[in-house]
């Protein structure tokens, strides 16, 4: 039922470090900010640094129980499978640079069997427990942290006709491995990166940045 979740997993995650357990991470907050300033004319002047913007949301407002209800459901949702597809997003590039540096073909192939049979063994009980939403949302927070649909991720590490097996599959029980991250335009997305930006500024989830920069100040005003 979820074998192409597993499949992709398999193909996407590299053998090294990966016997660890997947959990969240909270921010450093105890970072020291050091400025460097003089004294002019009895003035104090700071030279000018550049510091990460920080955006403070407020909680979302709703206007009905059953929305309300329904983000509730999605947050608990998003805050489960956020650390799978940050994980899946460093382990791709990682892997990326490796098939890099192979030049056969026979040689990446077997390469990417070897990982696919360690995550298969090590990691498949664990993507079994994920719902099937929960499984749609993994594949959109795939593509935040990637800039790339699942269904491109499996085509291009093995094949065409594959990505298109695993996406058929998928569809039957109504996931698409080629859904895209679209908080400008869909809702749940919209309220997805809400609830990561939230959990992300109160140190619930490791924040970790979206391929393409969003900005859900001026998302809010529309939705």
């Amino acid at each position: 039922m979820r074998s192409f979740l597993i499949f992709t997993f398999s193909i996407t995650f590299p053998l090294l470090g990966f016997s660890q357990k997947v959990t969240t991470q909270s921010s450093n907050r105890n970072k020291e900010i050091k400025l460097k300033y003089l004294i002019e004319n009895d003035s104090t002047i700071v030279d000018p640094v550049k510091l990460e913007e920080v955006v403070l949301l407020s909680p979302m407002k709703f206007k009905s129980r059953l929305e309300r209800r329904e983000y509730l459901i999605l947050k608990r949702k998003t805050r489960k499978v956020w650390p799978y597809a940050t994980l899946a997003a460093e382990r791709l590039q990682t892997l990326n640079k490796r098939l890099e540096n192979i030049e056969r073909k026979a040689d990446k192939r077997r390469y990417t069997k070897i990982i696919q049979r360690y995550i298969e063994e090590e990691f498949t009980e664990e993507l079994k427990k994920l719902t099937k939403t929960e499984g749609q949302i993994l594949v959109k927070l795939m593509y935040r942290q990637t800039g790339e649909t699942t269904f491109d991720i499996v085509r291009n590490l093995k094949s065409g006709w594959r990505a298109f097996w695993y996406n058929t599959t998928a569809s039957l029980f109504n996931i698409s491995l080629k859904e895209k991250y679209d908080p400008i335009n869909v809702k749940e997305d919209y309220y997805i990166e809400h609830i990561l930006q939230r959990s992300f500024q109160r140190g619930i989830l490791e924040r970790q940045p979206a391929v393409d920069e969003i900005n859900l100040l001026n998302l809010k005003k529309k939705f």
